[in-house]
């Protein structure tokens, strides 16, 4: 059986992200000790809120050391909604910049849109080639609740190194593209919240569990 510790710094579903990963047959543990996130076989990094509020949650919690460790060394980690958010190199909101964990170059910014936030069901685009989204029909639909967004993929599509490959990003729309989710070598993220989203965000998490 898999291990998986969701990253508890204070902002996050904690608790259903636990239960997804439960359900997907994984034994799951909620904690910040920095120990037991090393050791695992996955890590969870959750968020809800603001970009700053998180990011400075996950810097008390010592979270950033621990995510930097993990890729390091090849170890997977997944960011759900601001927790992908944290995992680029910033986030401007309401003409505020904070810095994120510069794991991706690029900048979460507002959703222009005309109905905001982005609260509800819709569609990706995902590669051909996705282990995310395996097994998923272009058709299927998760659930999102966010007002910021990635707008623009900065990384070039041959950027591959020894501990990210080459990344496959998937997209959505709301207003304009965004980054819905990416897969980069052990890392992976989501800006929508598979743990609400059904049958086809628990085969998500299931996907991301067997290649632990």
């Amino acid at each position: 059986m898999k291990s998986v510790v969701v990253f508890d710094y204070g902002f996050g579903n904690v608790r259903s992200a636990e239960r997804a990963v439960a359900r997907a047959g994984a034994r799951v543990e909620i904690t910040r000790d920095l120990d037991a996130a090393l050791r695992a076989d996955g890590l969870l990094v959750p968020g809800v809120g603001a970009f700053a509020a998180c990011m400075n949650g996950i810097r008390e919690a010592r979270g950033d050391w621990a995510v930097q460790r993990r890729l390091a060394g090849g170890r997977p980690v997944l960011g759900i909604c601001v927790g992908m958010q944290v995992l680029f190199a910033r986030g401007i909101e309401h003409d505020v910049e904070s810095k994120g964990l510069d794991e991706w170059p690029g900048t979460v910014g507002p959703l222009r849109a005309p109905i905001v936030p982005h609260m509800g069901w819709n569609t990706v685009r995902a590669p051909a080639d996705s282990a995310l989204f395996a097994g998923l029909s272009a058709e299927e639909r998760f659930y999102f609740v966010h007002s910021y967004a990635v707008h623009e993929w900065e990384l070039p599509p041959d950027s591959g190194t020894a501990a990210l490959s080459v990344p496959r990003v998937t997209w959505a729309t709301h207003g304009e593209p965004f980054v819905a989710a990416v897969e980069n070598g052990p890392l992976w993220a989501t800006q929508f919240h598979p743990e609400k989203s059904g049958d086809a965000g628990a085969r998500l998490i299931t996907n991301w569990i067997e290649t632990l």
